[in-house]
């Protein structure tokens, strides 16, 4: 019994930890959107953001349902039962109204996930309709059915009271333009938790889940932080990635750090913390030093492992998180990244 609690116990902790690491990378994910709203303007975030989701779309999408198990249903009730899913997987608040075979509502009731906090007060409309030009308006397509559109009909960041809307086949191919429409005179049913789909048990486990929670907010830093390097180039990328990471790392220290069973202080209590980090989000590293000097050797950078377009720049990811978690962790605390040549792993962290 004592082994079963023990073992239960650090699952716990582990678990507790992944969750850290998801609640960072979603807060830099908003970050960065509100950076690039901030110093590049409204339209280059709505054209980041469509270009993020729409990646996001292509490359998850079709495997999506696969692995949800939603492939046979009917194209309206798949996309949008797939949004529920992939959604409540994450930690969203979400919710599914099915009407009939060619119409499916999803809603996003508030607080909205993306927008966490008081950060929905800086997004501008255009940049939630290019969420749903880059993902939604482009299910159809990827199914092979032209008919296939969405129907906005409350956007939060407007101040309706949630982001919904319906997919509907329609009699006839939608032109471009048409596959995202408006209807703001309408709304969607009342949610009933008793009718929306549900996981099945056996193949999604509770350890499977809390990965997977980890793992949605770090995707849309994986897929991010190239999209942003194509889009605007390597150094004003760079810039943006570097800022945001160090101001959402110097906002996060305490709130993560506690979820680590660390604290705040030195250079020693943070080189902790980092090698903890990086244990959490599953990379290798090696810790050494001592007398207020440390190096971590960081093996691994699993989250842009293996992606294609990647580029230097997209490190100024960890450069920017990691100085500003040093600056959260303690006055004075320095860090500092040597690559390997290309710009990849290993890195090498100084610590002092």
């Amino acid at each position: 019994m004592a082994m079963t609690e023990a073992g239960e116990a650090a699952d716990e902790a582990k678990w507790l930890r992944w969750r850290g690491v998801a609640d960072l990378y979603h807060a830099f994910f908003t970050g960065l959107i509100l950076t690039v709203v901030t110093r590049r303007g409204t339209a280059d975030a709505a054209e980041f953001v469509f270009r993020v989701f729409r990646r996001q779309q292509q490359e998850r999408f079709l495997p999506g349902l696969e692995k949800l198990g939603l492939s046979h249903l009917p194209p309206a009730v798949a996309a949008a039962q797939y949004h529920y899913l992939s959604n409540w997987i994450g930690g969203v608040s979400v919710e599914y109204m099915y009407e009939t075979d060619r119409k499916a509502w999803i809603r996003y009731p508030p607080p909205r996930w993306i927008w966490r906090g008081t950060a929905i007060c800086g997004v501008p409309g255009e940049v939630s309709r290019a969420m749903l030009r880059g993902w939604h308006a482009n299910n159809g397509v990827a199914l092979g059915n032209p008919n296939l559109g969405f129907v906005c009909t409350k956007q939060s960041v407007d101040g309706q009271d949630g982001l919904e809307g319906y997919y509907c086949e329609y009699d006839h191919a939608l032109e471009i333009d048409a596959r995202l429409v408006f209807a703001r005179h309408l709304e969607a049913p009342m949610f009933d938790p008793a009718t929306a789909p549900a996981l099945p048990v056996a193949s999604w486990p509770k350890p499977r889940l809390e990965k997977a929670y980890r793992n949605y907010a770090m995707e849309y830093v994986r897929t991010a932080a190239p999209v942003l390097v194509q889009l605007f180039g390597p150094d004003d990328a760079g810039y943006l990635l570097h800022l945001t990471g160090k101001l959402i790392g110097m906002q996060y220290f305490d709130e993560i750090a506690r979820g680590f069973g660390l604290g705040r202080g030195v250079a020693s209590d943070f080189a902790a913390f980092l090698r903890a980090l990086f244990e959490a989000q599953d990379d290798v590293a090696e810790l050494s030093g001592s007398g207020g000097a440390f190096e971590i050797r960081q093996q691994t950078w699993k989250l842009m492992a293996d992606v294609g377009d990647y580029h230097p720049a997209c490190a100024r990811v960890l450069e920017g998180l990691f100085e500003g978690l040093a600056a959260g962790c303690g006055r004075r605390i320095a860090v500092e990244m040597r690559a390997a040549a290309g710009g990849v792993p290993p890195f090498v962290w100084s610590i002092g």
